[in-house]
Order: C-alpha cells, then structure tokens, then sequence
C-alpha cells in the first residue's frame, strides 16, 4: 500500500513479498527434493534387501545340506533336487513374474514375493520329511522369480538416468553377493546351537523389515496398457521349466534317459511355438526381435554364464572344504566369505566404473581373470591350506564381480525404458538357467568323476576289494556318511571328491575364457548412449528394436 504522507510503498501488514514467495517456493523444492531422495534410497534399499534375501537362500539350503541329509536319510537323487526345486521355480517363472509385473503392479507383485518367500522358508523350517523340504523350496522359488524380476524392474523405472541406474543395478548385484556370503555364516552359525530347521527362519525378520519399507517408501509402476500374454506366459513356462528339468534329471539319470529326453523333446517344442506366439502378438511377453542385436543376445550368454560359474563354483568349494576337507559350516562359511565378500565389493566399484570404461572391459577381463583362476584352483588338494589358494578365490570372487553387475546392466542399457520390465525378466532368467545350468552340470561331473576315481583310490589305499564295492555302493545311495569311516576309506573318498572338484573347475575355466572371446567381439561397449526417448505413441515396432543401434560406439 502507498503511505499517504511520504508516498513510499509500503507492503501489506501479512502479505508475503515477492523475495519471501522465492524464498519459500525454493524451500518447497529442497523438502520435496529431499523426500525424492529419501524415496529412492529406500526404494534401493528394498530391492537390495530382495535380492539378498534370493541369493541367501541359495548358500543357506547348500550349507545345510550335509546336515539335511543326514538328519533325514535323504538318498542323492533327492538330495539334488533340494537346492535345485528352488532353482528351478525361479528360472521357470522369473520372466512370467515381470509380465505379471508389468500388469498388476511391480510394487505389488515385488510384496507378493516377499511374502512368499517368507511362506517357503516357514514350509521348510516346519518339514519332517524331504518332500516337504521340496515343497517349501518351490514355493520360496516362486516368490524369489516375482522378487527378482519385479526388483530390477522397479529400479528400472524409478532411476532413469542411464548413468545413475548402472549404478543402482550393480549396487543391486551386490547386495545378492552379501547374500550369498552371509548364507554359509548364518547356517554354520545356527548349525552349531540349532537344529537345521533353523536356517531357514532367517527369511522371516528380513521379509518383515523389506515389507515395510516397500510399503512405505516404493511407489508403484506398471507398463501403459499392458496386456497379459496367456499363450506366452504358457510357453515360456513350458519351455524353462521342461530344459531345467531335463538338465537337474539328466544329472541324476542320464542327459539321454526316457525323462530326460521327453523333457528335452518339449522345451524344444514349446520354444519354437513360444517365438511364434511372440511374434504375432500385440503385447508380448517377451519381444523375440530384441535378439536381432548380437550384442544383446551376446549379453544374455554373458549373464548365463557368470552364474553358470558363481553357483557352481561356489557348491564345488563348499562341498570341497566340508567333505574333502572335513570343516564344519561354519569354518566354511568363513572361507567362502572370501568369494562372496570380495564380490560384492567388486560388483559396486564396477558400477561406479562402467560410466568411464564402458561394458566391454569389465566384462571380458572378469570373464578371464575368472577363468584363469578356476585353472588354477583345480591344482588344490584336500591339504591345501587357506593361506595357499585364498588369493585365487578372492581373484575369482572379484572377476564375478566384474561380469555380474555389468551384464545385468547391459540387458537394461540395451532395450527403450518402456521394455525394462521385459529386459529385467530376460536377464534374470539367463541368470537363473545359468545357475541351474552350473549346479547340475557341474555337480553331474563332480558326481561321475567321484564314483570313477573311488575303486582306484580306495585299492592305493590298501582297501580290499569286497569293502571297494560296499565303499562305492554307500556312495551312490548317500549313506555313507551315516557311520564313521576308517581313515584308508575317508581319504580315498575325499582325494575322489577333490577329482571331481578339480574337472569341474576346469571346465569352468574353460567355459569363461571361451564366453571372455564373445563378449570381446560382439558386445557393444556403451548402448546407452544412443538413447531414444520413450512417448506414448510410439508404435510397437520401435519399441521391439533394441536402443543400440548399428552405429553405436564399440
């Protein structure tokens, strides 16, 4: 108002001056600013909290094996399928669970999982019986497929900057390498004090604390107009549960028995008709011509095969330093800590290193790094001291670390932000095929070189033929740790098992220097730099074309 004496203007008693309107719509922004920081840290530290709560259970199950067995007089054929039930739910529904996703909520989907998971490991803490232990670990495996699947894609949605995103997805990777590395810790821990059942409770304070942090802090997404693709949901089911079933029963029976093969004769089947499916339908699943790009299909080998290696390798030492070595869990926990804490450690620095050096570097120098180091923890024996072989462990712990993350990063750098759902999904599944893969195969391997190298072992030992094949005959059926052993048959027994371990690390190393070629050929370095962005009216075939294009930068 205008003072009537002096004519100076004068602001209204309570009226907010324009510098003070600044001043508080800035202070609005920095609170708002802040609560969207807060939200995304939370967000991140939900789905890192899923994803260790997946990946713990994995070490956990393999930690209490030993104990499981001989606490329930469970033969080998079904002991495999006690690690493997939940492997095989989470390779097989892992791309469903991003559909469902995409539809019905990623946030709500991601909860559902958790619950589950939660519901598993209470089924298995509760069982009397091996089927019960299988039935627990399946339904864990279906709430680890929604978990996994719903977790990527919830960070793909929330951190859309590409830069930002690697670097909350390799944080993402880490946290599944903590997982792994606190699951031997807290079964040897609990073993000591507790029955086995014990380990698998751990799920439920850590579910708890996930649940109310999503619900708190996770905003829900979906895909726009989503539809959910029955006959694909089907197929691919089909399909990934037929070819996980037929490598875990190939393992136990033969690659080529009558199960093995009908199993292998519908996958077959069943992927043909699901890329036909796909490619006719409006909204699928997963859009088939992202594999166009070798580069993207070049990373899913590269996710395949990096936990192809980590699960498998990391079984072959725990069973190497529990029965060659005859440690007791927790001792073994403490020396995986090796593997799976300098992984996580490694999986973080390169994320934060992608942004200067690209994919292709971390990428094929972990992939060598991890198969030179196989080759050379294939020379340890069941007296070598920690002192002697913890550099190659940690050597290997950090090459994962450097393929891990990385490739799950590509997956999503390489597809429109539209698809991160249906990249998440197909990443997560090459992971988890990958996991099976290493799992049965490897311990196929581990299995038959045992069994082969066991009268040999046994005869230079001095142990006489009518024990040879009673020795060999406990072995097969898995009851040969029920009663104490002599000293000539426990070392024969654990320089057989050591022979095993050493063709499986073999192979292993051979499988990643053989992938470390393909990733240095054929992955681009950087896809994320020729972003398009994503509007409404984009039509369906732009959005099946991956995001790098031909002339991206290598």
């Amino acid at each position: 108002m205008i003072d009537q004496q002096t004519g100076i203007h004068e602001p209204v008693q309570g009226a907010p001056t324009a510098p003070r309107r600044r001043t508080a719509a800035a202070a609005a922004t920095h609170r708002q600013d802040g609560r969207a920081h807060r939200a995304h840290a939370a967000t991140l530290a939900a789905m890192c909290l899923g994803a260790m709560m997946t990946f713990l259970q994995i070490t956990a199950t393999v930690s209490a094996l030993t104990t499981i067995q001989r606490d329930l007089r469970v033969d080998p054929g079904t002991l495999i399928w006690i690690p493997s039930a939940y492997t095989l739910v989470v390779a097989s529904l892992v791309l469903t669970a991003a559909t469902l996703g995409n539809r019905y909520g990623r946030k709500r989907m991601f909860s559902t999982g958790v619950a589950t998971m939660v519901a598993g490991g209470a089924l298995v803490a509760l069982a009397a019986t091996p089927g019960w232990v299988i039935a627990g670990q399946l339904l864990a495996g279906a709430g680890g497929a929604l978990i996994l699947a719903n977790s990527l894609a919830i960070l793909g949605a929330t951190f859309t900057d590409p830069h930002r995103r690697t670097e909350v997805i390799t944080a993402w990777s880490a946290a599944s390498g903590i997982g792994l590395a606190a699951g031997p810790l807290i079964a040897g821990t609990l073993l000591q004090h507790f029955p086995w059942h014990s380990v698998f409770l751990t799920h439920i304070p850590l579910g708890v604390v996930t649940l109310l942090v999503t619900a708190l802090w996770v905003t829900e997404s979906r895909q726009p107009a989503s539809r959910l693709d029955i006959p694909g949901l089907l197929l691919g089911t089909l399909t990934i549960a037929a070819a996980v079933y037929a490598l875990i029963q190939g393992g136990r029976a033969g690659y080529t028995s009558p199960l093995a093969a009908t199993a292998w004769l519908a996958s077959a089947a069943g992927l043909v008709g699901f890329v036909l499916v796909e490619l006719r339908a409006r909204t699928p699943m997963l859009d088939v011509r992202l594999f166009r790009s070798a580069s993207f299909s070049a990373v899913m080998v590269v996710a395949a095969v990096s936990l192809f290696g980590f699960t498998g390798v990391a079984i072959l030492l725990v069973l190497f330093h529990e029965r060659a070595q005859a440690l007791s869990p927790l001792e073994t926990g403490w020396r995986m800590l090796v593997l799976f804490g300098v992984y996580a450690v490694a999986a973080f620095a390169a994320g934060r290193a992608i942004r200067r050096t690209g994919f292709k570097a971390p990428l094929t120098v972990g992939l060598v790094l991890g198969g030179a180091a196989c080759l050379g923890l294939s020379t340890q024996d069941p007296s070598t001291p920690l002192s002697h072989s913890w550099a190659l462990v940690a050597l290997f712990g950090a090459a994962c670390g450097l393929v891990v993350a990385p490739a799950t990063a590509a997956a999503l750098a390489s597809v429109l932000p539209a698809q991160a759902g249906m990249a998440s999904g197909a990443v997560n599944t090459a992971r988890q095929v990958g996991a099976v893969m290493g799992t049965s195969l490897l311990g196929t391997l581990l299995t038959s070189t045992l069994l082969a190298e066991l009268p040999d072992r046994l005869a230079a030992h001095g142990v006489p033929e009518p024990a040879r094949s009673t020795v060999r005959a406990a072995v097969a059926a898995g009851t040969s740790g029920s009663t104490p052993l002599p000293t000539p048959v426990r070392t024969a027994l654990a320089e057989a098992l050591t022979a095993g371990v050493q063709a499986g690390l073999r192979v292993n190393g051979l499988v990643f220097l053989v992938t470390a070629v393909l990733a240095l050929t054929v992955i681009r370095n950087r896809p994320h730099q020729q972003r398009t962005p994503v509007t409404p009216d984009v039509p369906r075939s732009d959005l099946g074309s991956p995001r790098s294009p031909e002339g991206s930068r290598r």
